[in-house]
């Protein structure tokens, strides 16, 4: 299946070894996500019931699309491209179009990028906060939400009258990350990711381990114990399935842990050998994530707060968001036990360790894109990726309040997810063929994929996708395109959001037929 010019084309980065690429992928799914997006979703949508969907997207469409980008890139890596551009280029190149559905690949994870660095940049301020005790003096929720909503520079009050903290602690953040990834894949990513996931997994297990020991705080109301925490976590309401919502989220949740859709997996994969396993490999990383999300953060906030508030409360809690999960209830539960400063700072770095290892894996398609496809070295890849990226984090920490952070996550991390691991899927199973996509996933394959999967990744995937796509636009495109539920005062705001993610995703168009001209010999504007 490879041209035999590879062997002429520049020697590309690659892993230092197999465990190497597991952290990475496993790093790139295990985000912010698996410690409070996963907690807050299965509590506020059946608790146990939610598992239901969950499990059937993740056998239906998690772990055939993880396979996929696996295959995929390591495919497209043979014929020295890193991005969904020149992959899906090199399995239909008698479409000249294809290449142009595979920007998205690019777009994607750098739209993801201008938000989520700023957000993880508050992990970093938050984890300096905690140790410093700044955190153990505010004792109620009310102070809580002022304290981080002043620390957003949503509003000025008595903890923050300016942005500059959460500025200084962002600017930290992008350099760490710009550093990591312009030591590129061996040497930066792969280093941080075998420090980060294994101290990551320390701090989890140390904080389940805290919660499983609280027993009951409050004698006077026994009920409020960790048995029946765990159990509104995971006690089942089956009359939740009826609801077309659960199961999307349950979808969704699956696309967002394990960083499928996205685009990043199909370039680490591009770094591996022909002969590299991606069978086992995919499934071993797709389980740590799973792991980490199930056992960890199913394990953590939710149980810890049923027993400091009750189950009055906890719904409330549960469906408050994942910014009010992470940085005002899990402080306030840990403000309660001995030790708080030590056991906050873990929670923030364990939340840190996940966010940075996640936000790095975002960089490097539009680093590989300029390698790979412009012959530019890998340290000028890096130095015009952290210019264009710095600039576009701006709107995402100056207009947060105005819903600019919201309409990035939606296009970046939840629509474009979806329909990217469509094309994907349509290109495997369908234009790549089915029985050559399968020779492909099983070359240097350490297990046996079971061959019920060769009917799901061709026919019960794309169609699960699709119906996704088709409730969502029969339910919502209309509102969301007109803007209905957004306030008055931030329409403009929205509106220059989807204006300038329009003409980025121009740019990176433009850019790609530029690429491909100059592989031809043809000028740009013929």
């Amino acid at each position: 299946m490879y041209n035999v010019f590879i062997m002429a084309q520049k020697q590309r980065d690659s892993w230092g070894s197999r465990l190497g690429v597991i952290m990475a992928v496993a790093g790139s799914a295990i985000g912010l996500g698996n410690f409070l997006r996963f907690p807050a979703k299965a509590a506020a949508n059946g608790g146990g019931a939610f598992m239901i969907p969950y499990l059937v997207a993740l056998i239906l469409l998690g772990i055939p699309l993880m396979w996929i980008e696996w295959t995929l890139g390591r495919f497209g890596g043979g014929f020295g491209h890193g991005t969904a551009p020149g992959i899906f280029h090199s399995i239909w190149k008698k479409n000249r179009f294809i290449r142009y559905f595979g920007v998205i690949g690019i777009f994607g994870p750098i739209v993801i990028f201008s938000y989520y660095t700023f957000i993880e940049s508050w992990t970093l301020g938050y984890s300096f906060f905690s140790i410093s005790g700044k955190l153990h003096t505010l004792s109620d929720q009310n102070a809580m939400q002022n304290f981080l909503r002043g620390y957003q520079g949503v509003e000025h009050n008595i903890f923050f009258n300016d942005i500059k903290w959460a500025y200084a602690f962002f600017t930290v953040t992008f350099l760490v990350n710009i550093a990591v990834i312009y030591h590129g894949i061996k040497g930066g990513i792969e280093k941080l990711c075998n420090i980060a996931m294994p101290l990551l997994f320390v701090c989890g297990v140390i904080l389940m381990l805290r919660v499983i020991t609280l027993g009951t705080p409050d004698p006077s109301k026994p009920d409020w114990n960790i048995a029946n925490g765990f159990g509104y976590m995971w006690n089942a309401d089956f009359s939740k399935l009826l609801s077309a919502k659960v199961w999307l989220e349950a979808a969704g949740q699956i696309f967002f842990t394990l960083s499928v859709g996205i685009g990043v997996i199909l370039t680490y994969a591009s770094y591996l050998k022909k002969g590299d396993d991606v069978a086992l490999s995919g499934l071993t990383a797709a389980s740590t994530n799973e792991l980490a999300e199930v056992i960890l953060g199913g394990s953590i906030i939710i149980p810890a707060a049923f027993i400091f508030f009750g189950p009055a409360q906890i719904e409330t809690i549960a469906k408050s968001g994942t910014f009010n999960l992470g940085f005002i209830t899990m402080p306030l539960i840990l403000n309660k036990l001995p030790w708080a400063e030590l056991f906050a700072f873990a929670w923030f770095l364990l939340l840190f360790l996940a966010g940075i290892t996640s936000s790095v894996s975002l960089a490097q398609p539009a680093i590989a894109f300029l390698e790979d496809e412009f012959d530019i070295s890998r340290r000028r890849a890096v130095v015009i990726f952290a210019i264009v990226t710095f600039i576009l984090c701006q709107p995402a920490i100056f207009f947060l309040k105005n819903g600019v952070v919201d309409e990035l996550d939606f296009w970046g991390g939840t629509f474009f997810l979806v329909l990217f691991g469509l094309i994907e899927t349509i290109l495997f199973g369908w234009v790549l063929g089915m029985n050559s996509a399968w020779e492909e996933i099983h070359h240097g394959a350490d297990m046996n994929i079971p061959k019920i999967y060769k009917f799901i990744i061709k026919y019960v995937t794309p169609t699960f996708l699709i119906f996704i796509l088709g409730m969502w636009l029969f339910q919502e495109w209309l509102p969301v395109i007109l803007m209905s539920s957004v306030p008055s005062s931030d329409k403009p705001y929205v509106l220059a959001t989807r204006l300038g993610l329009i003409g980025f995703f121009i740019i990176l168009a433009f850019l790609v037929k530029v690429a491909w001209r100059r592989k031809e010999g043809k000028n740009w504007f013929l």
